[in-house]
């Protein structure tokens, strides 16, 4: 797998795939039977932050383009996507974790309405050195100091199962992203056609062979991916993850 996303501008035929790199985020796009999906593989955490609000206004950003305009001069934005689920406030349903802000506490609920609600839901969470996805229950047990952290659900693999409340059958289809995790390398996968919760579930699971993902949302799924020419900016958006690029910014 990992060849693969170090191929640059390459198809590879027995997949009908193509793997762009630029910097430290490689870009895939999948067409393999059923799926029909976008991958962004990113290896460290380091450059990876969370967006919600203007810093000024404290008004929801809702698009990506506005993420850019949060930045320094020096700063690029490399890849963006909605991460996770939030209120018609635009806040976050979950825990949410800003450049190591807790703007919103970990929600033990485990009744509700909504996706979010499916047992067990999860989160994703990193700091400069370690990346983690877990459920919400196992988050809770443990003392991770997150630089940012989102929670969403349900969670689609758990420690490489998919999740035993998914129908293998249903005929629930729609455009989702999610994340996984495999050996601290986190996947970003966008669907480009409907799918169900097992679908979605079994692409983490199969191809991409991660140890445990997340679901993000669904239906207002969006990114942007400019390796794979791809813009989204159809919906406003709650809490957004994106990859900064500063290598033109000088260090002290």
């Amino acid at each position: 797998m990992k060849n693969q996303f170090l191929l640059k501008s390459a198809l590879i035929f027995a997949l009908n795939l193509v793997s762009v790199s630029y910097a430290e985020v490689y870009s895939e796009h999948w067409k393999k039977g059923a799926f029909d999906i976008d991958v962004v593989k990113i290896e460290q955490p380091q450059n990876l932050r969370l967006f919600l609000n203007d810093t000024k206004t404290n008004q929801p950003l809702h698009k990506f383009d506005a993420i850019q305009k949060q930045l320094k001069s020096c700063e690029k934005l490399l890849f963006a996507m909605n991460a996770g689920m939030y209120h018609s406030d635009y806040s976050a349903v979950g825990l949410y974790v800003e450049a190591s802000q807790h703007k919103q506490k970990l929600n033990t609920v485990k009744q509700g309405f909504g996706n979010f609600h499916i047992q067990p839901n999860g989160v994703l969470a990193w700091n400069q050195n370690k990346s983690l996805i877990t459920t919400t229950d196992d988050y809770a047990k443990i003392k991770f100091n997150a630089d940012y952290a989102t929670q969403s659900g349900p969670m689609l693999v758990i420690n490489g199962k998919i999740n035993p409340n998914f129908l293998e059958h249903s005929d629930s289809f729609k455009i989702r992203n999610g994340v996984g995790i495999k050996d601290q390398t986190l996947y970003f996968v966008m669907s480009n056609t409907a799918v169900s919760f097992y679908q979605f579930a079994q692409f983490f699971q199969q191809e991409l062979q991660v140890s445990n993902a997340l679901y993000l949302d669904g239906s207002i799924s969006s990114a942007y991916i400019p390796q794979l020419k791809r813009a989204d900016s159809f919906f406003k958006l709650g809490p957004m993850v994106a990859y900064i690029d500063e290598q033109n910014c000088q260090k002290d």
